[in-house]
Formats: C-alpha cells, sequence, structure tokens
C-alpha cells in the first residue's frame, strides 16, 4: 500500500475535482450517481493527501515543477465542490486554501516568468477561483461570488493572451503536457457558471457571447483529447475530465438561465446532451487509467 500512495501524483487532483463535478452534471438523473462520484471524488483526494504525508518531501520536489504546481489548484477546487456534498465550514476552508496557493504560485512563478515554463494549467490557479463562485450562494454570499466572477474573467482575459502566446511562440511542448491543452475549454465554461450562480442581474446577450467564445475553445479541447488519447498514460489525462464537465454544466445551465430570462435556446439542448455523454465518458475512462496506474505498475 505504501508503495501505490508513493506513485500517486498530484495531478490526481484534477480526476478529483472532476469526478464531483460530474456528480452535480448527473445529479438530476440519479442521486445515487452523485453519492458515487462524490465518494470517489473525496478518496483521491484522501490518497493526495497521504502522499504529502508520507512523502513530503517528494511533493515539495514535484511543487518545484509549474504545471504540476498549477494543477495543485484543482485540490481545493474539489474540496469547493465537495463542500455541497459536506458541511459548509470545508467551502470556507476551500476557499482560503486555493487563495494561499495562488499567492504563492505568484510569488514562485508568476513573478519569476519563463514563457517556456508556461501551461494551460496556469488557468488552474486563477480562473479556478471562480468555482467558489458556483457554491457561494449556497453559503448565502452571492456577492463574494459576483466579485469572483469579475477577478476570474479579467484573469481569463489576461491569461488567454499570454498561454496562447506562449504556445505560438514556443510551440514545441514535453509530449506528458500536451493533454493540458484540453483546459483551454475550462475557463469560460466555468466563468458561465459562476456568473449564472452568483451574478443576480444577469444578461442574455453576455451570457450568450461567453457561450460564443466557450464553443470554439471546446470542440479545440476534444480535438486535442482526441489525438492525446492515443498516447501512453501520464498524469496529464486529468485534463479530460474537469473541462469537459464544467463544460457540459455550461451549457445545461444556460439554456435553463435563457429561458428565465426569456430567450428561449432550444438549438443548445442536442449540444447540452452531447457534451454531457463526452464528459462521463472521458471522465471515467481516465479514472480507469488512473486505478490502472497506481494499482498495476505495468499500466
Amino acid at each position: 500500500m505504501r508503495e501505490t500512495i508513493q506513485r500517486v501524483p498530484i495531478p490526481v487532483c484534477g480526476v478529483a475535482l472532476g469526478m464531483a463535478a460530474l456528480g452535480n452534471l448527473l445529479q438530476s438523473g440519479s442521486q445515487g450517481i452523485r453519492n458515487a462520484c462524490g465518494a470517489i471524488s473525496g478518496l483521491l483526494l484522501v490518497l493526495a493527501l497521504l502522499k504529502a504525508a508520507f512523502f513530503p518531501q517528494l511533493v515539495r520536489e514535484d511543487l518545484k515543477n509549474p504545471v504540476t504546481a498549477s494543477v495543485s489548484a484543482a485540490f481545493p477546487m474539489a474540496l469547493t465542490l465537495l463542500s455541497v456534498y459536506l458541511q459548509p465550514w470545508l467551502g470556507w476552508g476551500a476557499y482560503g486554501f486555493h487563495a494561499v496557493i495562488l499567492v504563492c504560485f505568484t510569488g514562485r512563478f508568476l513573478f519569476k516568468l519563463k514563457m517556456e515554463q508556461v501551461f494551460a494549467s496556469y488557468f488552474i490557479v486563477y480562473v479556478g477561483i471562480a468555482s467558489s463562485a458556483v457554491t457561494a450562494p449556497a453559503y448565502g454570499r452571492q456577492d463574494l461570488g459576483a466579485a469572483l466572477v469579475c477577478f476570474a474573467l479579467a484573469a481569463l482575459t489576461a491569461l488567454f493572451v499570454l498561454i496562447t502566446w506562449r504556445y505560438i511562440r514556443f510551440p514545441q511542448t514535453p509530449e506528458s503536457a500536451k493533454p493540458l491543452l484540453c483546459i483551454y475549454t475550462a475557463p469560460t465554461n466555468l466563468c458561465i457558471v459562476g456568473y449564472i450562480q452568483s451574478v443576480e442581474t444577469k444578461s442574455p446577450a453576455l451570457l450568450l457571447f461567453l457561450l460564443g467564445l466557450a464553443a470554439p475553445l471546446y470542440l479545440f479541447a476534444l480535438r486535442q483529447a482526441i489525438r492525446c488519447l492515443k498516447m501512453p498514460f501520464y498524469p496529464s489525462y486529468a485534463a479530460f475530465t474537469f473541462p469537459f464537465v464544467v463544460s457540459a454544466v455550461a451549457v445545461g445551465q444556460s439554456i435553463a438561465c435563457l429561458a428565465e430570462l426569456g430567450v428561449s435556446a432550444p438549438w443548445l439542448e442536442y449540444p447540452a446532451l452531447a457534451e454531457t455523454a463526452i464528459a462521463a465518458g472521458l471522465t471515467f475512462y481516465t479514472l480507469a487509467r488512473y486505478l490502472g496506474f497506481l494499482f498495476d505498475p505495468k499500466d
């Protein structure tokens, strides 16, 4: 068991995040499936905590890598979503934990920026805090949620330019980091969900504009995922989970939100169903590959 814990990669937090989000996405179909996804998510986070407890030096070394350090922000994001399953105090703790990671990451990597070390996983650190806006209404703090959405949208704008320029200027990327390009679909869709949940006065024009931005990014990420599925397993497979789940959530919630605003959008129903199926398929596939990696050294 100790050897298994030692093999746990930090990006397992991304799979935990994807499972927690998938449970919320599928809740309308089955509460049992939601609970199962939440339980799996919690167990994966426990594995990450055990790795930190038993092998702190390995974790410290891993966090010197900008990809691993940025992906670590998926841990508080997963806690934020799981807080809806559990008790409110967990949510507030997750908010604070994400803020600490954001500050530390900025000091270690952003203030000492090296373009070759910039990856799409940077979105997780800065735009990922919008996950708190998704759950803020559960704690009666829509004001905080709305502020976080504004921060996330500003971060999205700046990071999109920075990260895209990095991939144009330095197109050579290690094979192990190529799945991270799938994260491109997450930030805009996460902002959409946070906007719907926490902003009281909504603009259908802004919502449709954000959906218009999200659509080509989703197709780009899906194309990358299809390409990367042909590669050997890497911990960065975690990028196949939450980005696609939150994209499906965004489309589904947008249909209901637009209807409340007096805008009928039946043309979104088929994409919502397709994205839900794709998200579930990719998330469970990634979970299976992770379990194979952890318990079968030959995987």
